[in-house]
């Protein structure tokens, strides 16, 4: 599971630095790529009806994870109503399909009721005007739901945000069958990559053998927060915001909207989606299930060391290794689902907003 508290619970090992899908930049992305795609069109002018002055769907989409926090600053009145709201909204932004699956189904193994394809199809229901008890059970309003919409499209393009790694202690990766099987004694659920570690000195090395370098900083661009060394860098925190970096400097960008700028030009292919756009939800897991094959495709874990949260609770981990180009696949299979999630964002909402 990719709950802030099982991140929290891991602190006490390692910092993951951001724990949250793609990041702050590439939700940005995906926003960005939404906000050009639609200027001039019926759609935007809803949006725009939905936000408050000089706000867009690039400046909103991480919205939903500042609310778990005070990282984006002190949580505005908005943000503490919603939450308390929405007591589970943690669990919103992922679902957790054994990533050897095709197809998300509702009641498959680690799939739930309040998963992000739930939670998307509710979004998308309360906008098209729908919102009673049954498709609306959260209450959400349109605006909340037109900023989980943009995050949660964000979110499930994410391959660990819809494929999950379920492990048998010596490292082999499983399917289990049924919920009950992931008991923490003979299958582990790897919650979202997050128990999954990286050497950070080797993935480092071999980035930088097949990475371009960073653009130069601007001056007064922020420094990202600085967070303790660690020797490990969990497989989540990677495909959150790492490879995401990567992405970005294949393209020789450096802001979100230089991103969605230089891959519109580039007219992407993007798997269309069919049918009535609450089903679209379910399309996106697919994709991203196919994806998360490709995110673990050469990795294997080693055997199950045990260990400590700053709470006393026992949990194991799994060191990792990967191919020597992995950096390569993994950035350019980031590329595709930011590109796929900014196209659909706008998409769904043209749709939503002929």
């Amino acid at each position: 599971m990719k709950k802030l508290s099982c991140a929290l619970a891991l602190a006490g090992t390692f910092m993951t630095g951001n724990a949250l899908a793609w990041g702050t930049d590439g939700h940005r992305a995906v926003g960005a790529i939404a906000d050009q795609l639609l200027k001039g069109s019926a759609a935007q002018a809803h949006v725009a009806a939905l936000l408050l002055p000089g706000e867009t769907l690039e400046s909103i989409a991480n919205w939903p994870d500042c609310v778990k926090g005070t990282y984006c600053g002190p949580q505005t009145p908005e943000m503490l109503a919603y939450v308390a709201q929405n007591p589970r909204h943690s669990e919103y932004h992922y679902t957790d399909i054994a990533f050897q699956n095709a197809h998300y189904r509702d009641g498959a193994v680690g799939s739930a009721d309040n998963d992000i394809v739930q939670t998307l199809k509710q979004a998308i229901l309360v906008l098209q005007g729908k919102s009673d008890a049954t498709s609306n059970p959260h209450q959400f309003t349109p605006r909340q739901a037109l900023i989980l919409l943009t995050h949660m499209v964000g979110d499930i393009h994410q391959p660990l945000h819809v494929g999950a790694a379920y492990l048998a202690k010596d490292g082999h990766f499983v399917v289990p069958e049924t919920q009950a099987q992931i008991d923490g004694m003979a299958i582990f659920d790897a919650r979202g990559g997050n128990n999954l570690l990286l050497d950070d000195a080797r993935i480092t090395a071999l980035s930088e053998a097949v990475i371009p370098a960073a653009l130069p900083v601007q001056e007064a661009a922020p420094k990202p927060a600085a967070y303790p060394q660690s020797p490990t860098r969990p497989l989540h925190s990677y495909w959150d915001s790492t490879v995401v970096d990567y992405a970005m400097r294949r393209l020789s960008t450096r802001t979100p909207r230089q991103f969605a700028q230089t891959v519109i030009a580039g007219q992407p292919e993007v798997p269309g989606n069919s049918g009535e756009p609450s089903t679209w939800p379910y399309q996106w897991a697919d994709v991203s299930l196919a994806a998360s094959k490709i995110a673990y495709a050469g990795v294997v874990a080693g055997p199950a060391t045990q260990q400590t949260s700053r709470k006393g609770e026992p949990y194991y981990v799994w060191s990792l290794s990967v191919p020597d180009d992995y950096p390569v696949p993994s950035s350019a299979l980031a590329k595709t689902q930011l590109i796929n999630g900014g196209y659909h964002l706008a998409a769904v909402l043209q749709a939503i907003w002929p």
